[in-house]
């Protein structure tokens, strides 16, 4: 049989339109079923308590459960590598954060390439981290401690949730723009950190705005500074490390990704979804509770936003010589 030129136009334009109508109507199902939302830490986390407000806005406004799947371990690597090796189809989603930026310089092998295999969704929020003290320490503001640190070189012990942990860095970060010499003692968490902290056997710690701010209402420590270049609603007495020491900045942020390769058009659903969250004054409340602030970015500026970072926090890591054990 011939196939007529005017038969062959027409077929071969609604070949190359079968990609683009599929990509639409994966948009309009999707989703069709329930999406796992993997977090890389166990509940009761930071990334745990932000991922469930986000996943029952999610499931009420998509017309599926979205489901939180905690698989702690290894920094969230464990978490990570869980959706890098999964289906690219928008049903296993990864909250991320701070920590995976650091992760691709703290860690000489990994199973993945973060910036590669990692679709960004959408940021969440930002939150700061608090210098905090014991109450029995002697300084009472930043330029105070400098003051105490360089007539006491090597007697402040210093906390952190774990080597490679974000408070660990931002400690370092701290001690290479302040010259301070400071004894790095490292726990298994933050909670067991805090714990010693609280009991006078060490002296200072950048500690989570929320693990740290109902301790620092009930007077139990000390702020000295937050670690963001504005100060917290949460906190608006405390000033920044960056009124004493310009140019310091850390952020405690959160955000929503994807395995590379799921569809546009579903990373777009969810971002919109994301982006409307962040305006509803619910969600703002649920954020300042522990001092976040909402940080609606697009998938290309989310994107930039992590290869900042990633950068930034790796000369930090390089320069401080700090290596996964």
């Amino acid at each position: 049989m011939t196939l007529h030129r005017r038969q062959f136009l027409r077929f071969a334009a609604g070949a190359v339109a079968l990609p683009v109508i599929s990509r639409i109507a994966s948009a309009q199902t999707y989703p069709n079923r329930p999406v796992r939302i993997m977090v890389g830490y166990p509940p009761g986390g930071v990334n745990d308590i932000l991922a469930r407000p986000m996943a029952q806005w999610l499931s009420e406004r998509l017309g599926q459960p979205f489901i939180i799947e905690n698989r702690p371990g290894a920094g969230s690597n464990i978490a990570t590598e869980a959706v890098v090796r999964g289906p690219a189809d928008g049903y296993t989603l990864l909250v991320i954060s701070t920590t995976n930026a650091t992760n691709a310089t703290f860690y000489d092998r990994l199973n993945f390439d973060f910036m590669r295999d990692i679709a960004p969704i959408g940021a969440i929020t930002r939150t700061p981290q608090v210098l905090v003290v014991n109450p029995s320490f002697p300084a009472r503001n930043v330029p105070e401690f400098i003051a105490y640190a360089n007539a006491n070189p090597g007697k402040i012990n210093f906390a952190s949730s774990g080597v490679g942990g974000l408070n660990h860095i931002v400690s370092e970060l701290f001690k290479m723009m302040t010259s301070v010499q400071m004894i790095h003692v490292p726990y298994r968490g933050g909670a067991p950190a805090l714990t010693d902290l609280l009991g006078g056997q060490v002296q200072m710690m950048f500690a989570t705005m929320a693990s740290s701010i109902e301790y620092i209402r009930a007077g139990k420590l000390r702020p000295l500074a937050v670690t963001t270049t504005r100060r917290s609603e949460a906190l608006p007495d405390v000033p920044t490390i960056a009124e004493t020491v310009p140019g310091y900045e850390a952020n405690d942020w959160y955000g929503i990704g994807a395995a590379n390769g799921t569809p546009a058009d579903i990373i777009d659903k969810l971002n919109r979804e994301i982006y409307a969250a962040l305006a509803d004054p619910r969600m703002k409340e649920r954020l300042a509770g522990f001092g976040g602030v909402p940080m609606p970015m697009r998938p290309a500026e989310f994107g930039k936003f992590i290869g900042e970072e990633t950068e930034k926090w790796g000369k930090v890591i390089r320069a401080a010589h700090i290596k996964a054990d």
